[in-house]
């Protein structure tokens, strides 16, 4: 039962060296202790300050990306405009250079095509030209092979001419 109550000596002297261990301890540790603690406290918020900085460069290079991303996708979609209307182009202005040349090559054929047959025309009339003259040459040998003939033809094509 001694333990349970404490005699007064023993409190005393406790007493007297719990309040020495605590004036040596303010007076050579409580300060560097303090002092730790604080500089642990400052490089705790710095080091959250500075994550929260990096992560708002973080969200900001995504922004960055994402624009940039987005910038890209147009560039792309506007190039690949820009080669579907070229392609296209380019397709119309072959079409349009076969039409024109299939029809320079129509006309040119036409062409050709009407010179051989006003040849071939001219051809034609020059042989029944000469086929005329011919049976008109056998024709006119035939009536005019007497010299009667021959002058009342003449005394007929003389009265037909007028003179000036």
């Amino acid at each position: 039962m001694s333990l349970l109550t404490p005699d007064l000596g023993y409190f005393v002297w406790a007493l007297i060296i719990f309040l020495v261990l605590l004036i040596i301890l303010k007076k050579f540790a409580w300060k560097p202790i303090i002092k730790m603690l604080n500089e642990r406290e400052q490089n705790i918020a710095g080091a959250i300050a500075q994550a929260e900085k990096v992560k708002a460069e973080m969200a900001q290079m995504q922004n960055e990306n994402e624009a940039l991303l987005a910038k890209a996708r147009e560039e792309r979609s506007v190039l690949l405009k820009e080669a579907r209307e070229a392609k296209d182009k380019i397709i119309n202005e072959a079409k349009e250079q076969a039409k024109t040349e299939a029809g320079n090559i129509i006309a040119d054929a036409q062409i050709a095509i009407n010179a051989q047959k006003m040849a071939a025309i001219t051809d034609v009339k020059n042989e029944v030209g000469k086929l005329v003259i011919e049976v008109s040459e056998k024709i006119l040998k035939h009536e005019l092979s007497s010299q009667e003939k021959q002058e009342a033809q003449i005394n007929a094509l003389i009265g037909g001419v007028k003179l000036n």
